[in-house]
C-alpha cells in the first residue's frame, strides 16, 4: 500500500490554488468594475443620454417586469428650451457639482446613497408634492433659492437651510434632478406615484 499522500495535502499546492485563486478574482474584479462602468455611463440601456431632459419622464409599474420602471414619452423641454446633448450636459453637470457643493448628501440620498433626515432625491422631479407639471419647474427653482419662505416640511418641522442657491445653480438642480428621474433603478423606489399619474393599475 502505497504511503504517499495525496497532492491536495501539500502545502505547494495550497499555495498554488491561493495564487491561482487571487489571480482569478483579481481578473474577475477587473471585468466587473468595466462593466459597471460601463452600465452606469450616460447614454446607457438604464441610464439615457443628458439630452433626455427635453422629453416627458414619468415613472409607472410594469406588469411584465414586476417593478416601477422610467416612462419617456413626448417632448417637454425643460424651463420651455429645448437643449442640445452638450448643452444639456454642462447643465446637469453644472447641477451635479452644485449638489456636491453645498453637500446635499448630509440630510438627503440620491440613488439611496446619503443620509435619512431629508427625503430620497432620486425621483424628486416626479414627486406630487409639487402639485403639477405646469407650475413644477418655477415652484422647484423657487424653493431651492428660499426654502425658508417656501418651506415644505409636512408636519415634520424640518426645514432645509438657506444654501445661498442662484438661479442658475438652481435650474441646473432641476435639470439634475429631472435626468435622474429617468435612471432605470430597478424598481427603486417601489410603490411611488409619479406627479401626473394615477394608481397602480
Amino acid at each position: 500500500m502505497s504511503s504517499q499522500s495525496p497532492a491536495w495535502v501539500s502545502e505547494t499546492f495550497w499555495k498554488k490554488m491561493a495564487i491561482w485563486v487571487t489571480a482569478g478574482s483579481f481578473v474577475l474584479l477587473i471585468f466587473l468594475t468595466f462593466d459597471s462602468m460601463r452600465q452606469i455611463l450616460a447614454g446607457s440601456s438604464r441610464v439615457p443620454d443628458y439630452s433626455v431632459i427635453n422629453k416627458d419622464i414619468s415613472y409607472r409599474y410594469d406588469k411584465s417586469r414586476k417593478r416601477f420602471q422610467p416612462v419617456i414619452e413626448g417632448d417637454a423641454p425643460l424651463f420651455g428650451k429645448a437643449l442640445s446633448e452638450e448643452q444639456a450636459e454642462q447643465l446637469v453637470t453644472l447641477g451635479k457639482k452644485t449638489i456636491q457643493a453645498k453637500n446635499c448628501m448630509n440630510c438627503h440620498t440620491l440613488l439611496g446613497n446619503g443620509a435619512y433626515y431629508a427625503p430620497d432625491l432620486t425621483k424628486a422631479w416626479l414627486d406630487q408634492a409639487w402639485g403639477s407639471k405646469d407650475i413644477r419647474e418655477d415652484l422647484m427653482v423657487q424653493f431651492l433659492m428660499d426654502p425658508e419662505k417656501y418651506a415644505r416640511t409636512y408636519g415634520s418641522q424640518r426645514k432645509m437651510p438657506q444654501l445661498g442657491i442662484t438661479e442658475k445653480e438652481a435650474k441646473a438642480i432641476v435639470a439634475f434632478l429631472k435626468w435622474m428621474s429617468s435612471i432605470d433603478t430597478n424598481g427603486f423606489p417601489n410603490n411611488f406615484t409619479a406627479i401626473g399619474e394615477g394608481e397602480e393599475e
